[in-house]
């Protein structure tokens, strides 16, 4: 991950929208994401995240 967490990609939950930098209060974005093509994609990688980390639980229960 680069080192220049301020200038790296942000997906703003509220609107839609990429933005780079720390634009948006914190609770609006996630990420950090390096390319904005990467945070274009922030749900679908959230989703997979999620799936896999409740599979992950379900193994171990």
């Amino acid at each position: 991950m680069a080192e220049d967490i301020e200038h790296m990609y942000w997906y703003n939950m509220n609107t839609g929208e990429v933005e780079q930098g720390f634009v948006s209060p914190s609770v609006d974005r996630v990420g950090p994401f390096e390319t904005r093509a990467e945070a274009e994609r922030a749900l679908e990688i959230l989703r997979a995240n999620s799936a896999k980390w409740a599979e992950e639980d379900a193994a171990e229960n």
